[in-house]
């Protein structure tokens, strides 16, 4: 059976678009079966709807709480039944009621090396300081912000005469590289998190994961 994919974003969609293009080539045996956005105007979802998928809008404005807008995410995707929930972009941190929901099969990815630089304005912060690498990361999502255990980065090195535009646009090629990768392992039922931590082929990974070099 097809390994099935819900994709969440909040804006353009360009790891979205990614991950449909593995699945198109073959380097991807899975199938994106929603997309849901908090945002009605996100361009993601006219790629999705482009390419016949599913997809939702939930206007987390319109909930009272993070819990009830989070509740009705649950209810929304559950119907979809996915084997992972792919957070590609998507700008709301949620509430422990969805992040316990989906443990286990909620992934996010971060322009970051993690742990440094957890939040926004990631790229600027990795110049200021002088940093000689930079990347991104996949990580399973727990309660803590961009905190969760590492699967996996794609380390690049920071150019001297790199800004921010320049590196985003480098770090956002890595993560097109990344994320089907990782994906292709869940859909191969090869990468699970369990109390030994975050396993691939049954052995541990290491604190930072695999280095896609």
């Amino acid at each position: 059976m097809t390994h099935r994919l819900a994709v969440l974003i909040s804006g353009s969609g360009t790891n979205l678009q990614a991950i449909m293009a593995a699945i198109d080539s073959g380097r991807l045996d899975a199938e994106v079966v929603v997309v849901l956005s908090n945002r009605a105007d996100a361009g993601g979802l006219s790629r999705a709807k482009h390419a016949g998928i599913a997809t939702e809008v939930l206007d987390h404005r319109q909930y009272d709480s993070r819990e009830a807008f989070d509740q009705a995410m649950i209810t929304t995707l559950d119907r979809y039944q996915p084997g992972t929930v792919v957070l590609a972009g998507f700008m709301r941190i949620l509430s422990p009621l969805f992040v316990r929901h989906y443990a286990g099969q909620l992934i996010n990815i971060h322009p970051s090396l993690l742990p440094k630089y957890r939040g926004l304005q990631t790229h600027a912060r990795a110049l200021e300081a002088g940093d000689q690498q930079h990347g991104c990361s996949i990580h399973f999502v727990t309660e803590e912000l961009d905190g969760g255990p590492l699967i996996a980065q794609a380390p690049l090195d920071v150019l001297a005469n790199d800004t921010v535009d320049s590196l985003s646009k480098r770090v956002q090629q890595r993560e097109h590289l990344l994320y089907p990768l990782v994906l292709q392992w869940r859909a191969e039922q090869r990468l699970e998190l369990n109390q030994n931590g975050v396993m691939l082929d049954g052995k541990p990974l290491p604190e930072q994961g695999f280095q896609l070099v």
